[in-house]
Formats: C-alpha cells, sequence, structure tokens
C-alpha cells in the first residue's frame, strides 16, 4: 500500500511540475472573527445582562509565530443596574500575547495582557468599571491551568471613587477542560476562584461598602455541539456568591437581581 501511494505521488509531481511551482506557500497570518449570542452573558460565574441575553462577536489574528491579538464586544447592563444615570450598555475587550508549546510535547504556554472597557458615561463619584489584567497559562491535552492579575487601580469598578479602597491586585485562578467527543461533540468544564483585593472579607475599612464579601468561587459544566453553520453550547454555572439581594451593600445584586445565582445557560457561536 505505501509504495503504491509513493508511486502515485512520484508520478503526479512529474505530470504537473509547473502547478505544483505555483502552488502558494501557506500564510503566516491567520484572520477570524466571530459573533454570536448567549442566553445570559456570565463572566466569571456572575450575570452581566440581569438573566437577559446578549449579542457577542469579535475580531482575531494570530501569526504562525505564535503572536496573537484580538478584539472582542458583548451588550451588558451590570453597571447601569447599579448605578443610576451610567450610559455603559457595551462590554469592549482589547488583548494580545504570545502562545506555544514546550518543545514536541503536550504542554503549551499562553501569556497575555487583556483590557475590558465600558464605553460610555458614568454619575460623577461612581468608580470606573475599565480594567486591566495580565494573564499567564499552561495547558496539558484538553486541560488549561490559568491565572490573570489586575494591574489597573480597580477591578470592575471594586473601589471607592476617593481612592480609600482599591482593588488592584485581584487575581483569578481558573481551570478548564475541553475534551473532543467525536462527531462534533465535546464536553466542557470549568471552576475557578476570583479574589478581589481588600473585598474578600467583611468589614473592610475605608470602603463605602464594608460589608460586601466580593471573593468567591465558580464552576460551570456542559456540553458542545458543532451543527455545521456555527457551535451550539448548553451549560450549567453556579457560584457561591449568593448573597441577600436586599441589604445594599451585598455583592452581585444588580438592581436587586442576584447575579451569581445557579443558571442553565446556551449560547451559539459563528466564526468565519
Amino acid at each position: 500500500m505505501k509504495k503504491t501511494l509513493i508511486a502515485a505521488a512520484v508520478a503526479t509531481a512529474c505530470a504537473a511540475p509547473a502547478f505544483a511551482q505555483q502552488a502558494a506557500a501557506a500564510s503566516d497570518h491567520t484572520f477570524t472573527a466571530n459573533v454570536g449570542v448567549v442566553s445570559d452573558y456570565l463572566f466569571r460565574g456572575i450575570s452581566q445582562t440581569k438573566g437577559a441575553p446578549a449579542i457577542q462577536g469579535g475580531f482575531d489574528y494570530s501569526h504562525s509565530s505564535g503572536l496573537y491579538a484580538g478584539t472582542w464586544l458583548s451588550s451588558v447592563s451590570w453597571y447601569n443596574d447599579t448605578n443610576a444615570g451610567a450610559s455603559k450598555s457595551v462590554e469592549f475587550d482589547v488583548y494580545g500575547g504570545y502562545k506555544g508549546n514546550f518543545g514536541a510535547s503536550d504542554f503549551g504556554y499562553d501569556v497575555g495582557v487583556f483590557q475590558y472597557t465600558y464605553p460610555g458615561t458614568r454619575p460623577e463619584g461612581s468608580v470606573s468599571p475599565d480594567t486591566t489584567e495580565v494573564y499567564g497559562a499552561v495547558s496539558w491535552k484538553f486541560l488549561t491551568l490559568k491565572y490573570s492579575h489586575v494591574v489597573s487601580k480597580n477591578f470592575v469598578a471594586w473601589g471607592t471613587a476617593n481612592g480609600s479602597a482599591k482593588s488592584r491586585n485581584s487575581g483569578y485562578l481558573e481551570l478548564n477542560g475541553a475534551y473532543d467527543l467525536g462527531g462534533g461533540w465535546g464536553l466542557v468544564g470549568h471552576v475557578g476562584h476570583q479574589k478581589v483585593k481588600d473585598y474578600d472579607k467583611a468589614g473592610q475599612p475605608g470602603s463605602a461598602t464594608s460589608d460586601a464579601i466580593a471573593s468567591y468561587t465558580d464552576w460551570n459544566v456542559g456540553v458542545t455541539k458543532d451543527v455545521g453553520f456555527g457551535v451550539v453550547a448548553v451549560k450549567y454555572s453556579d457560584t457561591n456568591a449568593k448573597t441577600n439581594c436586599g441589604a445594599t451593600t451585598q455583592a452581585y445584586c444588580w438592581g436587586g437581581y442576584e447575579a451569581g445565582k445557579g443558571r442553565g445557560v446556551v449560547s451559539f457561536t459563528k466564526t468565519f
């Protein structure tokens, strides 16, 4: 069998040398775009849309060297829900980094920087939600361990307007799994812990929300299916960030809505 294949390959090469010479080399540059819709946009297990659907999309560039960059947008409502008079209904992300493998092994790495921006106006005396994180990850086959560290003044508006309390140096540690079952099916799972600096226990000094405990753990599990024209995902997500939304100082209550409660989420994503 091998001899037959080799002979056929040689014969084809001899019969069409001009075609072989004119074949274009694979490009070092890759550009992709994605668009999707989700029944509830969860960021690290916390609803960003008060349980409502969100429209999302982005663009990505990657180079054969391992360098990459991209942008991503999603509709959100959480900031407006917690700050009367605010007009920030979009999350706009910009990121870039470098990834590769450790030799020819199944182990990989990924390092980069991620900027979360929320365009629009906010009321005087409120805290900006814009956040910058640096991250590093190691992967093995279908598992990825990642840590993200906040280097901006605050993490998604956790802080005070007068600067008496800040959340710089907050961090998020997560373990993600994506297992290919074949036939377009996949299993996904995730567990993570968000530590919000100086908001990990009650009674933080200098904070207007001194009773709010912002640190928490989240997890999710689900299935994915490539349906040819896109990927459908069904997941169940939950956190231990459940709070009494009747108390004004509690974390993750968007206008009385418990954003950290358990819920099922359905999404559809198309990549071009």
